[in-house]
Formats: C-alpha cells, sequence, structure tokens
C-alpha cells in the first residue's frame, strides 16, 4: 500500500497505541484500535457508495466521533473532505455542496430540515444522517433513500482499504469565513495538513499523554488541524465536546485531566468570569493555546494567577492553518506579538510593490511553507491573485521587530485612514480592552465629511459593568493619539461572530457604519 496521507496516521498509530483512549465523546471512549476499525467500515462504506478518490464528501454536524471518521475515510480513500458550518443557512449550506461538488453528505439527525433542502440541485446522491444528538441507535428511521449511519457503518466490510495517497493529493476544502462575498474553497493537501500538524507537535511539545479538550467546532481550521489532528498523530487522547459551556468544561478538565485547551479570547474569558473559576481544579492544565485576536491583558491575569500561561497564535485557513507561535515564556516581554514563525513555515514583511521590508517597517505579511495551499477550488484567478513570487498574500498588516517577532497590525481592509492617517483598529481595541468593563470590542471606520473616516467603537459590557462614553475617552486620553481615539461610541448587547468566534466585522459596518 502506498497511502502517505492524514489516513493513514491512525493505523500506524493502531500498531503502537492500539488500546490508548484516542477520542472520549460523553460516556463514550474510542481506543486507536476501534477507531481504526470504524474508519476502515466507513472507508468502505463510502466506495460501495461511489466514492472514488478525489470525490468530496460533506459533513454537517456538532463536534462527535462520526466527525473524525468521516474525515478519516476520507483520507483512506483519497477523497476530498468538506466540512460544513452548522451555523449556516441552507442556501449557505447549499452554495458550498454545489462549488465543492461533493457527492455524499453525512448529516446530523437534528440538523435533517436543513441538510435535505441543503442538497437540492447539487451533486450529492447519498447521505448518510447521524442519530438524535449523535448517540448511536436514538434516531427514528430517516427518509427514504436516506441511510442511517450506524447501521451502515455496521453492515460494511472491515477490510482496510488500499489506495494510493500522495501528500500532493488534495485532503479537504475549508470554505473561508465569507465575511465579505461569496467564501472560497481553501484545497488543503494532505501535505499542508501534515506539515502544520509537524509544526504544532515541535512548537507545542506534544506528547502521547496529553489530553486535549475540544471546545471549538471541528469545522474550523484551527481546531481540526491544530488542536485534534496533531494530538492524534502523536497517540494522545482527545475530549470532544459539541457545545461550549464554560462551567462544564471546568468540570472537564478536572474529570479527564485536561492538559491542552484550545480557544479564542472570547471562550477563555468566559470560563474565568464563570464562577466557578476561583474553585475549579486546573491543576493538569500546561498548554493553553489562543487564536483570532490578541488576549485582553486582564484575561492573561486571571490565568497567570492560576498559575497557567497562554501560547498565542496566528494563521489562518490558507495556511493549515498555523503561522506563527508566541510561547508562553515570551507572553510578557513580547506582550501583543503573535511571535515567531512555525518550525517550518516563513514570513516576510512587503510593501505594496512586493518588496521585503526592514524591521519596525509595517506592511503586508506573506507566509510560504509547505503549510501553505496553492490553490483554491475552482478559482484559479483568485489562487494568482494571492500569491507574490511564490509568496502567499495574508491580506493582513503587521512588521517584525528586531528579533524576528511577528506584530499584526490589521486586516488590510479594516484599516482607517483618517486626514492621511493610518489607524489599525486592533491597536484601539487592544487599548479598550484594557477596561474590566468591556467583554468585547470591534472598531470601525465610519465616513466623515472633514477627515474621509473617523473611528467609531462598537462594545459590548460585561454582565452588571457599565461604562460611559466620556470615561472611554478618557481612558484612552494618553494611552492613544488624539487622531486614533474614537469619534463615537455604540454599545450592543451581543456581537455577530464567525463560528470560529471571530466578531464579523462585515455586519458592524451594515449596521453602524452611516
Amino acid at each position: 500500500m502506498n497511502n502517505n496521507g492524514v489516513g493513514s496516521w491512525l493505523h500506524r498509530r493502531r500498531q503502537k497505541s492500539g488500546l490508548n483512549a484516542a477520542l472520549i465523546s460523553g460516556d463514550r471512549t474510542l481506543s486507536y484500535s476501534q477507531l481504526a476499525d470504524r474508519t476502515d467500515r466507513l472507508a468502505n462504506a463510502l466506495q460501495d457508495r461511489g466514492v472514488a478518490k478525489g470525490d468530496r464528501v460533506a459533513y454537517l454536524g456538532e463536534n462527535h466521533p462520526s466527525f473524525v471518521e468521516t474525515f478519516i475515510a476520507c483520507g483512506l480513500l483519497g477523497a476530498i473532505f468538506v466540512p460544513l458550518n452548522t451555523r449556516l443557512a441552507a442556501p449557505e449550506l447549499q452554495f458550498q455542496l454545489q462549488d465543492s461538488g461533493a457527492k455524499l453528505l453525512v448529516n446530523a439527525a437534528t440538523l435533517e430540515a436543513v441538510a435535505s433542502s441543503s442538497v437540492e440541485a447539487t451533486a450529492v446522491t447519498h447521505r448518510l444522517v447521524l442519530p438524535d444528538g449523535g448517540t448511536e441507535g436514538s434516531a427514528a428511521q430517516p427518509p427514504s433513500a436516506v441511510e442511517r449511519y450506524d447501521e451502515v457503518l455496521q453492515a460494511a466490510a472491515a477490510a482496510h482499504p488500499d489506495v494510493a495517497v500522495t501528500l500532493d493529493d488534495g485532503a479537504m476544502i475549508l470554505y473561508t469565513s465569507g465575511t465579505t462575498g461569496k467564501p472560497k474553497g481553501a484545497l488543503l493537501t494532505h501535505g499542508n495538513i501534515t506539515w502544520n500538524c509537524f509544526n504544532t507537535v515541535v512548537d507545542m511539545d506534544l506528547n502521547r499523554n496529553d489530553v486535549a479538550l475540544m471546545i471549538s467546532p471541528l469545522f474550523h481550521v484551527a481546531s481540526l488541524d491544530m488542536g485534534l489532528l496533531p494530538v492524534l498523530l502523536k497517540g494522545a487522547t482527545v475530549v470532544l465536546e459539541a457545545k461550549f459551556d464554560p462551567g462544564r468544561v471546568l468540570e472537564l478538565i478536572r474529570l479527564h485531566k485536561v492538559t491542552t485547551l484550545n480557544g479564542v479570547p472570547t471562550t477563555f474569558q468566559m470560563l474565568c468570569d464563570h464562577p466557578g473559576w476561583s474553585t475549579a481544579d486546573l491543576t493538569s492544565l500546561d498548554k493553553l493555546t489562543c487564536g483570532g485576536s490578541a488576549i485582553p491583558r486582564r484575561v492573561l491575569d486571571a490565568y497567570e494567577e492560576r498559575g497557567i500561561g497562554f501560547t498565542s497564535c496566528y494563521g489562518m485557513t490558507e495556511t493549515a492553518p498555523g503561522v506563527t507561535m508566541l510561547p508562553v515564556s515570551r507572553s510578557k516581554d513580547k506582550a501583543g506579538s503573535a511571535g515567531l514563525p512555525h518550525f517550518f513555515t516563513d514570513v516576510r514583511i512587503a510593501d505594496s510593490l512586493g518588496g521585503p521590508l526592514p524591521a519596525g517597517q509595517v506592511g503586508e505579511i506573506q507566509i510560504s511553507g509547505p503549510n501553505v495551499i496553492k490553490e483554491y477550488w475552482n478559482q484559479p484567478d483568485a489562487s494568482a491573485e494571492s500569491y507574490a513570487d511564490g509568496w502567499f498574500r495574508s491580506g493582513d498588516m503587521g512588521y517584525r521587530d528586531e528579533e524576528g517577532f511577528l506584530f499584526v497590525s490589521d486586516r488590510i481592509k479594516d484599516m482607517i485612514i483618517s486626514g492621511g492617517e493610518n489607524i489599525y483598529p486592533a491597536e484601539v481595541e487592544a487599548a479598550i480592552a484594557e477596561l474590566s468593563a468591556v467583554a468585547s470590542v470591534a472598531v470601525i471606520g465610519v465616513k466623515d465629511s472633514k477627515w474621509g473616516e473617523v473611528p467609531r467603537a462598537i462594545i459590548t459590557l460585561r454582565e452588571g459593568a457599565s461604562l460611559t462614553e466620556e470615561q472611554l475617552r478618557a481612558h484612552l486620553d494618553g494611552r492613544l493619539a488624539r487622531y486614533k481615539i474614537p469619534k463615537s461610541v455604540m454599545f450592543i448587547k451581543e456581537m455577530p461572530r464567525t463560528a470560529s468566534g471571530k466578531i464579523r466585522k462585515v455586519d458592524l459596518r451594515k449596521q453602524f457604519a452611516s
């Protein structure tokens, strides 16, 4: 057999770590041997239903062992896995199914209504429906011509599929968040995913005794490629949680002796704000990884008081996703930095003409390495526009200091130009987030007859907290140049967010930019 894809990892792990717990989901535990057997069966079942190398298989459901099984089964066949965001509406899901050309969909019974309407006018010919709540045996019989996942698995052959898969073959299509226009499908190869996992294992110092709790959706690239897959590569244990509940997370950390936790600033803030935080048993935690945006100082302090440090990350779907990582040891003296490039990844800062910039100068962040995608699915023009001399153009602005540490200023499209001065919203947001009353903040540009654009702050407050516009300006006065201080402030109850927890600024602009 010449299968060098991600699907082959599990079977090598079965030989070395067969009886070790691979996945824990609720009261259910799957060993590496059991998981390998189930993925063999699922791969054979998919093959029997016409799935061949290069075909696309979509998945619509929350974190559950079947997500992992479907991904690995696709890898064994050389098929391409397409994870779908459970928060999308039927027309959005239909677009991704049409664009990817998926021929089979695995979906949760709880999402049956949206799944059945989403497959209309698509290439999907088969559907496998998971039982309600992801618990085998509890679902009612699905509609005719739609099969039950657990029954299909039980009836399938147990032989290990023999399909040649290389690192250059496509493994997964992940759709960008779609915060502007139609989302693009980033085609990640087996090599992209493998090298990203190597980067994570090396820079996070993962070992087979780690227990990783997955609290973010696996259809998000950071959760899948930075959280789950590197842990499976090392033969360690993953605890899958379908929904994020801070109180339950604190209990799961104690119950399973969790060592590794990935998330975004919002999730970590909700944990330390929970009433059970001060008495929770967190002694097992030693690897906390945060991405998406900078961590507020008060959140860092809350964890530091419990003896826990953060590793901050910067990345994107197109880099599978790791680009840089800030180690815990430098979290204080390099506060605000996204860290150093991963072991097998390179970063440069380029000017508007594509030339490299020296330390301290802001330009576009560009990335090169075996974890970077080569193309978007069926979008040759977008693929060509995304590269400059072999470097992937991130669309983010930033600079590197004299030691090579990366500092992300903002998205190019988010930058505010006020009276000829560049304002990076991330810098203003970080200063506002220092206030203990602030739960989350986003800064956008609004039109101004005199200055062209001026900054406006959109803020949600912590429960029971209060803050006035005057108090906010007093806090920022002296911390920021006057032109960077928001000229107006809007207080709202809840921020619009993507599935990964990032604030959807495009929605805020539509509502508050006038």
